[in-house]
């Protein structure tokens, strides 16, 4: 046997090794399983190849009971679907609170807290004729069985505002109410001093509505991130049905949304993907005022269906907002407006008009050139 050191070199290794072993059967050929491997992207929208099972649904149901549908835990997914989706609620109103104790009397906020803060006589009758003027657009224009579903801020003026309108509608109308605190109103810093939030508020005006947080408070900015949670969870409420018992399912069924005039506000500039500059150039509602969103020819929202193009100007939109409310007019769920200003020439400064103008033109290709709508 030969032995070899660390200072021989591997030629002589191999020799030897060569010698002292006896002739080895050839390698067995390995199988390596085909593994195929996806990134994030390759797997949007590619169907499992696994059907989920009684028992698999069974498991999804006990980790995630919000999404189990009367079809079965898995039926929410569009590739899973076995029954056709429940129809998209014909509209989502935006209301606001009645005149509220905090409205005409700024000191009513040293001494009760925010979200005690009750409504004012008139702001019952705020309300109220909200609840008469719901009722006539809800049971106009459709069928008879027409319903509606509240998602309602934990603030007593909002309750109390809700209660209100309530009294126009009979119980079989009524499909449900949540309470949601991502409605509530933007966080002051509790009690508050009424000469320093007037300070305050002069220090926001000149620092910019949207980013200025209150000390021990929130900003704008705070605001968009709870709505963001929420507009998630009122999206997966109507891809579940949640407002839509099995056997009960219609187009008619229409969403209310009660909260304060800043946080509709922020919840519209989410769910049209509005700018900062243009979100600060709004109007807050009226006490008791609305704003319909309102399905289009193609399934989308708009508030061109309802409002009309000088209620929106009025509102405060801009008529980059108001083309694209045109567009989301006739457009299905799923499209994307490309040619919405926003997403592109309006952040530089060295277009001209003339590319202004081509996007304009697409949109009113897209439109038909519309500049009004029913109202």
């Amino acid at each position: 046997m030969t032995i070899l050191s660390y200072d021989d070199d591997v030629s002589s290794f191999v020799a030897a090794a060569t010698r002292c072993s006896p002739a080895a059967a050839p390698p067995r050929p390995v199988r390596i399983p085909r593994v195929r491997v996806r990134c994030c992207e390759d797997t949007l929208g590619v169907p499992r190849s696994r059907r989920p099972t009684h028992d698999t649904e069974l498991a999804q149901s006990q980790r995630f009971p919000e999404l189990v549908t009367p079809y079965g835990a898995a039926s929410y997914l569009p590739h899973q679907q076995r029954y056709p989706p429940p129809p998209r609620p014909r509209r989502i109103v935006l209301v606001r609170h009645g005149e509220s104790e905090g409205n005409v009397d700024e000191a009513a906020y040293t001494r009760v807290p925010d979200p005690r803060i009750g409504l004012t006589p008139q702001g019952w009758r705020d309300a109220e004729d909200c609840g008469r003027r719901l009722r006539h657009l809800l049971s106009t224009g459709g069928g008879d069985d027409w319903k509606v579903y509240f998602y309602v801020s934990p603030y007593r003026r909002t309750l109390e505002t809700l209660r209100g309108l309530g009294r126009a509608f009979e119980a079989r109308r009524i499909a449900g109410v949540r309470e949601e605190p991502r409605l509530r109103e933007q966080d002051f810093g509790n009690f508050q001093d009424r000469d320093k939030m007037r300070v305050e508020k002069e220090i926001r005006r000149r620092y910019g509505r949207f980013f200025y947080r209150f000390p021990n408070g929130e900003s704008a900015a705070d605001v968009y991130d709870r709505i963001t949670g929420f507009r998630e969870t009122l999206r997966a409420d109507i891809d579940i049905g949640r407002f839509q018992p099995p056997g009960e399912r219609n187009p008619d069924m229409n969403v209310v949304l009660v909260s304060h005039g800043l946080t509709l506000r922020v919840f519209l500039m989410r769910w049209y993907k509005w700018t900062v500059s243009q979100f600060e150039g709004l109007a807050n509602l009226s006490n008791g005022g609305a704003l319909v969103m309102q399905t289009g020819a193609g399934g989308r929202y708009s508030l061109l269906v309802h409002h009309s193009v000088d209620e929106l100007r009025e509102f405060g939109l801009t008529d980059d907002m108001i083309e694209d409310q045109k567009w989301q007019m006739t457009a299905r769920p799923g499209e994307l407006n490309y040619n919405f200003i926003t997403n592109g020439p309006s952040f530089f400064t060295h277009f001209t008009h003339h590319h202004h103008d081509k996007h304009k033109a697409a949109i009113d290709d897209r439109t038909g050139g519309s500049a009004t709508a029913p109202s």
